[in-house]
């Protein structure tokens, strides 16, 4: 071989690589890091896991697109929701200029005592299950998002809904979180409202384990039903004592128990009939619900999304939009999701008011059956072939 068709042959090869390594630098994607932050441990770790999973899916389909201009990384906290960690978590994320937004929060304390910090360093977020009102109302954080709704959706309808069944008399009892004492207020005004009584209300510490002395009140008191405003923890000992001492009332919970982890903690038999309630639209009943279930399992996570787990599967979603719309900037994302207006999700239609709170335009209602909780109007309980307890 020539010498000068040695060269040519190096010069076409050289010529090749150059092209290809030009190629690669053109298709490759900035990274774009997302946080979430959550109870990853603790009493409503499942919760925390299932929406952590959920966020994690979306980011995994997202990237999984040809047509995404980014590459998104989801940075994952653990809250364990407690307002003091949590306030540490947030100021370690919200000062990490490489994080451009959030999914926040399952815990109202925590998601409470975090709005601060994440309007002070700039950084957005959505709240994907915290439902205490003043996380968006007690303040005008233009950065702080919340897509679930909050705890007066849930209160209402819960009240309403059981009084339209010929329920008349109530006992609260509830933790003594911001949460617990929220859902005890609102609740009460409308059973009050709509013509019902409540009987008594007794506040409990959320780690307290004997509940002897408030139950033997409550069942000298006959009410129709046990209201319980807290979460999963909690509400499987109340349940599972109110059982042991022949305690009858039907009992209903806020959004808090609708966890796999309720019906598993108190067993099958003593979980029939329990009733919860969660702001937005039911994702079973949604065509995106199907391609959700369908996606997370093949994923194989350790973990079921739980109730929330759409919610924090939303939000991530409507960052993610934020950002291909205009970047990864801070305050271009908050614009951009501030004005947001009939957006298409996993939980139905979202648009975010003056304060950022998604309006919500119904609320679900869940009963347990058979070991799952099962959507109200699916149930053997809504035909009238099963009775909730004193009907």
């Amino acid at each position: 071989m020539s010498k000068t068709n040695t060269v040519l042959k190096a010069a076409v090869v050289c010529a090749a690589v150059g092209m290809g390594l030009l190629s690669m630098t053109a298709s490759a994607k900035d990274v774009v890091k997302i946080a979430f932050v959550g109870p990853l441990t603790g009493g409503v770790s499942s919760i925390g896991l299932g929406g952590r999973n959920s966020a994690d899916l979306a980011v995994r389909l997202r990237n999984a697109d040809p047509k995404a201009k980014y590459t998104y990384q989801l940075v994952t906290q653990d809250d364990e929701c407690r307002p003091n960690v949590g306030v540490q978590v947030a100021t370690k994320v919200a000062a990490d200029k490489s994080i451009v937004a959030g999914v926040t929060h399952f815990c109202s304390a925590v998601a409470m005592g975090t709005v601060g910090v994440y309007n002070r360093f700039g950084l957005p977020v959505i709240v994907w299950g915290a439902v205490l009102p003043e996380i968006t109302y007690g303040n005008d954080f233009k950065e702080v998002h919340r897509v679930n709704g909050t705890m007066i959706n849930q209160s209402e309808v819960a009240a309403k809904f059981m009084i339209s069944k010929g329920y008349k008399k109530w006992a609260i009892i509830h933790d003594t979180t911001d949460y617990g004492k929220g859902h005890n207020k609102y609740f009460s005004e409308f059973v009050k409202k709509n013509g019902g009584t409540v009987l008594s209300t007794f506040g409990v510490t959320a780690d307290q384990q004997d509940f002897t002395t408030e139950l033997t009140k409550i069942r000298e008191l006959k009410p129709d039903v046990v209201y319980f405003g807290g979460l999963t923890p909690l509400g499987v000992r109340i349940r599972t004592q109110m059982e042991k001492l022949g305690i009858k009332a039907q009992f209903e919970g806020t959004s808090g128990i609708k966890s796999d982890a309720y019906i598993q903690g108190v067993g099958e038999k003593v979980a029939e009939g329990s009733l919860s309630f969660i702001e937005g639209a039911p994702w079973e009943k949604i065509p995106g619900g199907l391609f959700f279930t369908a996606k997370y399992q093949l994923q194989k996570y350790s973990e079921p999304p739980e109730a929330y787990g759409p919610f924090a599967y939303a939000a991530a979603n409507l960052i993610m939009d934020a950002v291909e719309k205009v970047g990864p900037d801070r305050k271009k994302v908050r614009d951009v999701l501030n004005q947001t207006k009939d957006a298409d999700t996993l939980i139905g239609k979202v648009t975010f008011d003056d304060h950022r709170q998604n309006i919500v335009p119904l609320v679900t209602k869940y009963v347990v059956e058979d070991g799952k909780w099962v959507i109200w109007e699916d149930s053997s309980y809504a035909t009238g072939k099963r009775k909730l307890s004193g009907l």
